[in-house]
């Protein structure tokens, strides 16, 4: 049998020439996810040797797999983070004391992030004593409608929840909120509350409750979380401690701003 010139052309790319492919083939959609067909589409490859590439990236923490889709991990998370902003600086400095003190009286997995756009940021993070398998990495960024620091956010950023109805929202779990009602009935319970859970939205074993930041006179500028095993977690056992602390945060972020502005 004649060989085509895209058969040749596959033959002549090397296995990192291939695996190249395979990572700039997510674009847009890095943080979303993309399934093994749609990214084999993309490369120009195979879908035997696209799996077998995205087995290999998976196992090397660059890239993670959240059911059927695929999305970035851990090692481009980490070379990410060294990329934060001055503005994100200033904030996980100021706020990391009260991170701290969240975990010293939870002991359990706790987040600080910011909203970037239609994702989250994470700005830091503290593992409980549970030890729990989390998408969140410092330095990484999320899509905010599947996550309780992000969904805090975004019930308050009109702008960034029309950009999140938009584009593309992947289901990652049973649970994910995707139909624009569901998730825009969602915000609306978190702004009369005051409070944003995650039940299992970005991963099934994972429930998380968050808390925001805010600035009188303005909207959140971060929200602090606290995080558990989705089999276990009880969000009103965190509540109280919770909005105290994200409180006290809130007053030191407030009185850094009039310092600033004097």
């Amino acid at each position: 049998m004649t060989k085509t010139t895209t058969d040749e052309a596959r033959e002549e790319r090397t296995a990192v020439d291939k695996a190249i492919s395979v990572l700039t083939a997510f674009g847009n959609d890095a943080q979303l996810g993309l399934g093994v067909s749609e990214l084999a589409r993309r490369a120009g490859l195979s879908k035997s040797t696209t799996f077998r590439l995205l087995g290999m990236l998976e196992r090397n923490g660059v890239l993670e797999r959240a059911g059927t889709a695929y999305r970035l991990g851990r090692v481009i998370h980490e070379l990410g983070a060294q990329a934060s902003t001055p503005g994100q600086d200033r904030v996980r400095d100021l706020l990391t004391p009260f991170l701290a003190d969240l975990y010293e009286a939870t002991h359990m997995t706790v987040q600080l992030a910011m909203l970037s756009g239609s994702h989250v940021v994470y700005l830091n993070k503290l593992e409980g004593h549970q030890r729990l398998r989390t998408p969140s990495r410092i330095g990484a960024r999320m899509p905010a409608y599947c996550t309780a620091v992000g969904k805090m956010l975004l019930a308050h950023n009109p702008r960034a929840l029309e950009e999140t109805l938009r584009g593309p929202r992947h289901a990652w779990t049973a649970n994910t909120i995707v139909e624009e009602s569901a998730l825009r009935e969602e915000l609306w319970k978190v702004r009369q509350s005051g409070v944003a859970i995650d039940r299992g939205e970005s991963l099934h074993t994972l429930a998380c409750v968050a808390a925001p930041v805010i600035i009188p006179g303005g909207g959140p500028i971060a929200a602090l979380s606290v995080s558990g095993d989705a089999a276990s977690f009880a969000p009103g056992d965190f509540e109280g401690i919770l909005r105290r602390v994200s409180y006290g945060a809130s007053r030191a972020a407030a009185i850094l701003r009039s310092a600033n502005a004097a």
